[in-house]
């Protein structure tokens, strides 16, 4: 076979390369009509073999347990454990339950302040020296292998009361729990319309359920104990409330517990794979990890079962897992009812869509009856059963069906993008991803398009031949990959071949993918020694967190390390005096920078640990006298990267202060910036672009020789992050924000993200490309990386939790009932070297009905578009004009539906599509967030900005509409298997002054105190008996009690599901503190925003006059 190159022909650009997978096996190559199971050492067989490898061992408790894709040389005597991971919800967002009324709050008058820096678990206490940080919270914890709920959990969970249990599809009747499908009475009586009692005529009539599964009454069913898997449906759920509460429910059965894994064989006889690996842990394989902490402190600790966190509703009852039939016009809404809106005060609070909570499992079927199913929300938890599409923890699209023409895509207003999470962490009981290794001749490809051979290309012409699904050509089968069709029209070894039966597989790349020998790992470390970073124990937090990390980093002799300070000058450091001090190398030209000896600063970790250590432990006290104030910071990190200009890796930066000299300095622009908004001026949002475009060139640079920075902002003032940040946006990498940093609460924080920045599941020197269908075409990509060609993107590291938006224009038209297929094809480099090609497929149906692009748009992923749509514009455009763009896209989408699909006719109805109803309720809280609040800190919106365009789905909604619960009655809360599912809503409506409560939302954490709180319940929590007596930088202790017992398990789940050390900051009622913490009220009314009511009505205002 004529050999392709790696993506579509371009111009040439230097690859890296990587040796021949040690373990790989090349089975010779030959005609088979009846091939034995896959991956058998039958002589003659034709099949690739899926191989498995292994990684190296992170210390015990750095991330949690479950299979997930390792990548590493087999060890003596067998293959290595699979690498620890984060548990699959780690990132899920919490639901918030629906309340039972609201009462519009008086606005504060009092703008919002930033209190000083709180301290929070993990920190130590008072009085510590950060050099001497014992281990707090190392990273997301090990889970428990899923083997069923707890035993504390019904088999249906979810809200008391609100869940119908089904044996079939039937019809039922029952009270919707808070938002479902409401009618809300804006003013006057209710329209006549009758609820719908069946599909309409131009549908075949509803026959009941399957002729396996009579009709039963509706009565629960018993808990189900084995695999509930996805089942059709003749169309999705119709709630039309009219009057009162009463809903008309036609669908298939609610999810179903997770029971157990499959006892059924698995689909394939090959060992699994696994692109990354877990380390032998302390005591059993599945036993709670050590959480090393100090004395007195919460310590996060895992519960004897793995509690499953709690869902965020955002599709209908039916609809995850469910295949994807016509639906009627008439079907798939929600009605807020009522001839004009002019009197809002009888909307019923009651009925306004609010996020449902939800701790149930689903078991989601990629494809069932060969149709694409649903994906359940991406904040759900539910366990992926790869039928041909890939999982949608790593792909997935704003529109589960693609529309065939570009205009009823326009008319929709809907955004039509991927999002593509290549690396994202599986569900512990999900299969692992197989690894193929074709040997020499490499993966099989169009010859045409040069996509992957995967199991949407169709064999024709007894095999001989196959049609690419991508681009329709006809391709010649190679010789040693002929195998014969079955009666079915399939090849007879498909299920038994990962590419042609997975929607995503991993392939051992050959020779043709490299043009450099295997990289290294090699980690450089940039620490901040100027006066403000000594003072504030900066210095000594980030020394501390790089000698705790070192045990973090791959092991073996290919792992290698280098050190620099740098204040007006930069200061080396030579590793490889054996048994000697190390030596300082100093730099003082900060313009025309360079490096000493390459191989005398970055050195083999084995060869310079304890030099390594000591150095780390001196440089404290050696620049404790330090009075330099100033940061040569872009001279800094272009050294950095000359060391690691040879071999690429990661330089990871310690920044204190605004570069003030050198290369790449700065100026202030803060004051400027706030004088500038005072006056109202409409070119202020130009302070969020980048000073200038010094770093910008030198990050280009960087990515070329993938080199990714990350930097750790550790300030106390201004640091211009709107130009610092375009360093790690274009190479990869990540701002890590620490604002005000205080040595008492942040030290903790800083150790766990630098540790799960070294021990997360990531990749180097990759290189990503997105194909879809003849009829679409790539329009842009959004996120981390640099992009020197218009089809590639290059990423010099990509990790489990980096996220990029691809977003399709069209240039041509689908058939209707057709399908349309998306490629991803990641070609990467292992932590040891290998490289690597991870391939996800996706095929979607096509439609030319409205209706069905409605019914199956995917809220989360739309959501997660237009936050990060959002953020690229704030530098752009004023922050008013981002605010009318997010609120006027969502009036088009719910005027498009309101116009073209729903058929109430009454203009005092606000119809709101079901997969859409809670749409409203996320563009209110990103409008109010604080990117694009006119109080915030330009830094602050710089970094939000920055943060939000390679945040993942999961993490999209809890950023802007966080999570919060109650605290203080936690031991009277029942335990139905998650502890924060009891959400409330976010109104001051629902905080008392004699409660206290928790939000979090994935990056920080506030305790609100009132101020009428009972004395015990504060002695029990924080061993203090008056608010008066609460400090004002908090170190949460754990104290022998059920309620302190009690928090902390909430703590160590809620950084579980983040994969995130969060931030901990006390807030109390009438402390600038406490006006923080209801700023994220977001359904209050507040100075210049509406309220939640007050913008239901403004959107069915826009819209009714859009429709005149």
């Amino acid at each position: 076979m004529e050999s392709a190159s790696p993506f579509a022909p371009g111009p040439p650009r230097q690859r890296p390369a990587m040796v021949p997978n040690p373990t790989g096996i090349v089975r010779s190559m030959a005609p088979s009509p009846a091939p034995p199971p896959f991956g058998s050492a039958h002589p003659g067989s034709s099949h690739p073999v899926a191989t498995t490898f292994a990684s190296r061992s992170p210390p015990p408790g750095a991330i949690p347990q479950g299979p997930i894709a390792g990548n590493g040389p087999p060890v003596s005597g067998g293959f290595a454990a699979p690498r620890t991971v984060p548990p699959p919800w780690a990132q899920l967002a919490p639901p918030l339950a629906a309340s039972s009324s609201i009462r519009l709050p008086t606005p504060s008058a009092a703008a919002i302040q930033d209190s000083g820096p709180q301290s929070f678990p993990g920190s130590p206490p008072s009085g510590a020296s950060v050099a001497a940080l014992p281990t707090p919270f190392v990273g997301p914890p090990t889970s428990q292998p899923f083997g069923r709920p707890p035993t504390s959990q019904s088999p249906f969970s979810g809200p008391p009361g609100s869940q119908l249990h089904f044996a079939g599809a039937q019809y039922s009747q029952r009270p919707m729990a808070g938002s479902t499908n409401s009618q809300l009475p804006l003013a006057g009586p209710p329209t006549s319309q009758s609820p719908f009692l069946g599909p309409p005529t131009s549908q075949p009539p509803f026959t009941g359920p399957p002729s396996s599964q009579p009709p039963r009454p509706n009565t629960p069913q018993p808990p189900f104990a084995g695999l509930p898997t996805s089942q059709q449906f003749g169309g999705p759920s119709t709630q039309t409330l009219t009057g009162p509460l009463i809903s008309q429910v036609v669908g298939p059965p609610t999810s179903q517990p997770y029971a157990g894994r499959s006892s059924s064989p698995s689909h394939m006889t090959t060992p699994s794979s696994q692109p990354f690996s877990k380390p032998p842990t302390v005591g059993t394989s599945f036993g709670s990890p050590v959480w090393p902490s100090q004395p007195g402190q919460m310590v996060p600790s895992l519960p004897g079962n793995v509690q499953a966190p709690p869902r965020m509703f955002g599709m209908p009852p039916g609809m995850p897992g469910q295949p994807i039939p016509p639906v009627p016009p008439a079907m798939g809404h929600s009605a807020l009812a009522g001839p004009q809106v002019s009197a809002q005060s009888k909307i019923d609070p009651n009925q306004i869509p609010r996020p449902v909570p939800s701790s149930s499992i689903t078991i989601f079927e990629t494809r069932q009856g060969n149709q694409a199913n649903v994906p359940p929300s991406a904040t759900s938890i539910f366990v992926v059963k790869d039928n041909g599409n890939c999982s949608p923890r790593l792909m997935r699209c704003t529109l589960n069906q693609i529309p065939c023409t570009g205009d009823l895509l326009s008319t929709s207003s809907m955004p039509f993008a991927l999002m593509v999470q290549p690396l994202a962490l599986p569900h512990p009981s999900e299969d692992p991803i197989q690894v193929v290794d074709f040997g020499e001749s490499g993966p099989v490809r169009c010859s045409r398009c040069k996509s992957y051979i995967n199991a949407f290309m169709r064999f024709i012409d007894h095999g001989r031949t196959f049609v690419c699904n991508l681009c329709g050509f006809t391709n010649e089968t190679p010789h040693d990959y002929y195998c014969n069709l079955g009666p079915d029209g399939r090849r007879r070894d498909a299920d038994e071949r990962p590419e042609l039966c997975k929607g995503t597989v991993e392939f051992v790349a050959t020779r043709e993918y490299m043009v450099r020998d295997p990289m290294p790992a090699v980690f450089f470390f940039l620490i901040d020694v100027s006066l403000n970073a000594i003072q504030t124990g900066a210095t000594a937090a980030a020394c501390s967190a790089i000698s705790q990390s070192l045990a973090d980093l791959p092991d073996g002799p290919r792992t290698m390390v280098g050190i620099a300070t740098f204040d007006c000058s930069i200061h080396f450091y030579n590793l490889r005096r054996a048994s000697q001090q190390p030596l300082m190398l100093i730099v003082p030209d900060i313009h025309d920078v360079y490096t000493p000896l390459h191989t005398d600063v970055v050195v083999p970790l084995a060869e310079c640990r304890q030099s390594v250590e000591q150095l780390l432990e001196s440089i404290p006290s050696l620049f404790e006298n330090n009075k330099v104030s100033d940061s040569a910071f872009g001279a800094a990190i272009k050294a950095g990267f000359l060391a690691l200009k040879p071999t690429g890796g990661k330089l990871l930066v310690f920044q204190s202060v605004l570069p003030s000299v050198g290369i790449g300095s700065l100026s202030s622009r803060e004051a400027e910036g706030r004088t500038n908004v005072s006056a109202g001026d409409k070119e202020a949002h130009k302070l969020l672009q980048p000073a200038d475009k010094t770093l910008k060139t030198m990050a280009i640079e960087f990515a070329e020789y993938q080199v990714c920075v990350d930097i750790f902002i550790t300030a106390q003032t201004f640091v211009d992050i709107a130009s610092i940040s375009v360093v790690p946006g274009t190479t990869g990498g990540q701002v890590y924000y620490y604002y005000p940093f205080s040595a008492l609460s942040d030290p903790g924080k800083l150790y766990n993200d630098l540790r799960w920045n070294l021990s997360r599941p990531q990749g180097f020197e990759a290189v990503m490309r997105v194909r879809c269908s003849q009829g679409l075409q790539v329009q842009e990509y959004a996120g981390s990386f640099c992009k020197r060609i218009p089809t590639d993107i290059d990423l010099p590291a990509i990790d489990c939790e980096k996220t990029i938006m691809v977003t399709f224009k069209h240039d041509d038209k689908f058939q209707d009932n057709s399908e349309c297929a998306f490629q991803c094809a990641l070609l990467y480099t292992t932590v040891y070297g290998e490289r690597r090609i991870r391939v996800i497929n996706l095929s979607l149906p096509c439609t030319n009905m409205l209706t069905n692009l409605f019914r199956t748009a995917d809220l989360d992923t739309q959501f997660a578009c237009i936050l990060k749509q959002a953020a690229s514009g704030v530098p752009v455009n004023s922050l008013s004009q981002v605010r009318e763009q997010i609120t006027n896209l969502c009036i088009n989408i719910l005027h498009a539906y309101r116009k073209f699909c729903a058929t109430v006719s009454s203009s005092g109805q606000l119809i709101l599509p079901e997969a859409l109803k809670l749409l409203p309720l996320y563009t209110l809280a990103l409008v109010k967030s604080i990117g694009l609040r006119n109080d915030g800190r330009f830094d602050d919106r710089s970094y939000w900005a920055s943060h939000v365009m390679s945040l993942s789905i999961s993490l999209a909604v809890p950023l802007v509409y966080p999570r919060m619960i109650s605290i203080h009655d936690l031991t009277a809360k029942e335990n139905d298997g998650s502890l924060s599912s009891s959400n409330i809503p976010l109104s001051s409506e629902h905080i008392n002054d004699d409660g206290i409560y928790l939000l979090e939302n994935g990056e920080d954490c506030l305790i609100y105190v009132g101020n009428m709180v009972n004395p015990e319940t504060l002695q029990k929590l924080f061993g203090v008996t008056s608010v008066d007596g609460l400090p004002t930088q908090l170190v949460l202790q754990q104290f022998d009690n059920d309620l302190s017992e009690k928090l902390s398990d909430v703590m160590n789940e809620i950084r579980q599901q983040r994969c995130s050390y969060l931030r901990l900051r006390l807030c109390k009622k009438g402390d600038p503190s406490g006006v923080h913490f209801m700023s994220y009220m977001v359904e209050d009314k507040a100075p210049g925003g509406l309220s939640y009511v007050e913008f239901l009505v403004h959107v069915h205002r826009q819209i009714q006059t859009k429709m005149a």
